[in-house]
């Protein structure tokens, strides 16, 4: 399904990950990247790092090789081809498409170098329109794109969020959170004093290195 939404649904640059970013980065590797744009913009941060851009839809490959160095097109949860090893590594909006997204983030994270790092992505099902929708309406839809996005079978909240980063043997150091930016959110946020604030993030940013949970 996610192949026929057409190469913009896979082009997004996720520029909220800058405050996540390390100051020096020589080899980046992403995974589920669709045409590499994030990859295409890391490269004018750290022009003289090599950008490894692993993708599961073959269409993709022809603009992913205008962006990255190096591309593989493989399926995600079967063995990859060897790659070496990185010093950062992403996995941003691909991990709840996965089957077994713990065993796929704990396999990227063997690929990291020393003083590493791993940024992750995924959605809160938490949200409160997801909430409303349940408790209300008794309505669990599916969309093309979003929380509920269609082809989503793994579902997080800050718990497991940070629990599949922890198992994989990373602590997360720092995060971001997306959706605040919406007016009727930070609205909400301010009324209610942030107390209910994951309640109306859409989506965790977390920056995971090697060491396991924090203490």
């Amino acid at each position: 399904m996610r192949d026929e939404i057409g190469v913009e649904y896979f082009s997004h640059v996720r520029a909220e990950i800058a405050p996540l970013l390390p100051e020096r980065a020589t080899a980046i590797l992403e995974v589920g990247c669709g045409s590499g744009a994030t990859l295409a913009w890391l490269k004018t941060r750290y022009p003289e790092a090599r950008t490894t851009g692993v993708e599961g839809f073959p269409s993709m490959e022809e603009a992913l090789r205008r962006n990255a160095d190096e591309v593989v097109i493989a399926n995600l949860e079967q063995p990859l081809p060897p790659l070496g090893q990185y010093d950062l590594i992403l996995a941003l909006d691909v991990l709840e498409h996965l089957v077994q997204p713990q065993a796929v983030l704990t396999k990227l994270v063997e690929k990291l170098a020393p003083g590493g790092s791993v940024i992750v992505s995924v959605p809160n099902v938490a949200h409160v329109e997801v909430a409303a929708n349940l408790l209300f309406r008794r309505r669990f839809r599916y969309v093309e794109q979003g929380i509920l996005d269609a082809t989503h079978l793994r579902f997080f909240t800050e718990e497991s969020a940070l629990a599949l980063m922890n198992d994989a043997g990373l602590r997360v150091e720092r995060g971001v959170v997306n959706g605040l930016g919406k007016r009727r959110y930070r609205w909400l946020d301010n009324l209610t004093l942030g107390r209910f604030r994951h309640s109306f993030v859409s989506q965790y940013v977390m920056l995971g290195q090697p060491g396991g949970a924090p203490q």
